[in-house]
């Protein structure tokens, strides 16, 4: 009966340690004030916005928009995009990118990322889901890692006379946390946060930074996951089997009688 309970009490700690590894990551309301509403229109103007938030610009048709955002170890993050078109155009294809910190173009996991809207079409909308942030990799890979990412939207192939019509776009981004399953053994020694210069000589502290936005909860570099939790769960579980194992086996514990 002893033995029972404990291995109770392991299955109950076990489904605990196990409930927060499938949160998402708790957006913002939609309406929020502070949302930005304007572009950049290059990767060093690119308009900062954090996770969870709707950002939105004004803009001409043949425009390349521009936003950045940062992702942590252990996030799949996935970037909306809505283009709202005039009441007249002829058909338009529009495609969305994201780069990571060393702007290299990230593959989307999955997500319409390029998209033709018809002719006369009020909207288009656009997705990319990229595949989860790795703490570390090797050098010569093309992974995500922690970082700023920018995300740029734009038209291709635009007929000419379509160009310089006015759009409306809403981008957002959303990164859900996937847990241990993407940890690795490593981590790096800074994000992936672009530098506009090297530090002034004259001001030893202060360091020129073209992405000042970060995690709520700051960068992780990779050093907690629950991957943690599982291994020590693990741990307790073969702990009490051998409790258990060794309980079954023993006997009574009395000598024969003569």
């Amino acid at each position: 009966m002893h033995t029972t309970r404990m291995l109770g009490a392991a299955l109950l700690t076990l489904g605990l340690a196990a409930a927060p590894a499938v949160a998402d990551s708790t957006p913002s309301p939609s309406g929020d004030s502070s949302a930005p509403t304007e572009a950049g229109t290059s990767f060093r103007t690119a308009t900062e916005v954090d996770q969870g938030r709707t950002a939105t610009a004004n803009a001409s048709a043949g425009d390349y928009l521009y936003w950045s955002f940062p992702a942590d170890a252990g996030q799949r993050p996935t970037v909306k995009a809505t283009v709202k078109l005039p009441d007249t155009h002829a058909a338009e294809t529009w495609q969305i990118d994201v780069h990571d910190g060393l702007r290299r173009r990230q593959a989307c996991q999955y997500g319409p990322q390029t998209r033709t809207a018809a002719a006369n079409t009020s909207s288009v909308e656009l997705a990319c889901t990229l595949r989860p942030v790795r703490a570390w990799s090797e050098p010569w890979a093309n992974d995500p890692l922690p970082g700023t990412y920018y995300i740029r939207l734009t038209a291709v192939g635009l007929p000419t006379s379509d160009l310089g019509l006015p759009v409306s776009t809403e981008v957002r981004v959303d990164g859900k946390d996937i847990g241990g399953s993407a940890a690795v053994d490593g981590s790096l020694a800074e994000p992936l946060v672009p530098g506009a210069a090297a530090r002034p000589e004259e001001d030893s502290s202060a360091s020129a930074v073209l992405s000042s936005i970060e995690p709520e909860d700051g960068w992780a570099s990779g050093w907690w996951s629950d991957r943690w939790v599982w291994t020590a769960v693990g741990g307790v579980l073969a702990a009490l089997a051998g409790v258990g194992g060794y309980a079954l086996t023993r006997g009574s514990g009395r000598p024969p009688r003569a």
